[in-house]
């Protein structure tokens, strides 16, 4: 194959050179990372696998915690670790930079961190209570659409019942 700028990563691909843009690494996500961030992102990583067991891999630009699902995500930026922290419950707080629902019962909260010093209570507080809540979302989901499904039916029937009269 000619040489080639590769349209998903934006790298120069060099003639008949081989390229796998879509399979990283821990360690190449978090390579060229200064100190700080470096530390930050081994106590964070820390901090999560002593919750228990989960999977935690690379895929694409981020590193990846899960149980059956994603539960954070962290994306290494140049100056600061960005993380995705999936809760149930939206958090206000100066840590958190912006708060998105994702789902029914899912927001995403996206953190900066900046320094080691900066993984410790509350964000620790938060990525325990989102290890906690991830089994828990589907059967939450399912409860909160039977829920809605049941109101729904319910103002049918009444409506009904309201122009049989």
């Amino acid at each position: 194959m000619k040489a080639h700028e590769c349209y998903h990563c934006k790298q120069w691909v060099g003639k008949d050179e081989p390229h796998d843009c879509w399979t990283t690494t821990e360690a190449a996500l978090t390579k060229d990372l200064n100190e700080d961030l470096q530390d930050a992102y081994a106590r964070l990583r820390d901090t999560a696998a002593a919750f228990g067991e989960q999977r935690i891999y690379a895929s694409g630009s981020c590193i990846m915690f899960s149980r059956t699902s994603c539960y954070f995500f962290v994306r290494p930026k140049r100056n600061w670790l960005e993380l995705a922290v999936f809760l149930g419950r939206a958090i206000k707080s100066p840590l958190v930079k912006r708060a998105e629902a994702k789902s029914k019962v899912k927001t995403a909260h996206i953190i900066r961190i900046t320094h080691r010093d900066e993984v410790e209570a509350p964000l620790t507080d938060w990525l325990r209570d989102a290890y906690d809540f991830e089994p828990l979302a589907k059967v939450v989901a399912k409860k909160t659409s039977t829920r809605q499904v049941k109101k729904e039916q319910a103002k049918k029937r009444a409506k009904r019942k309201a122009k049989k009269k």
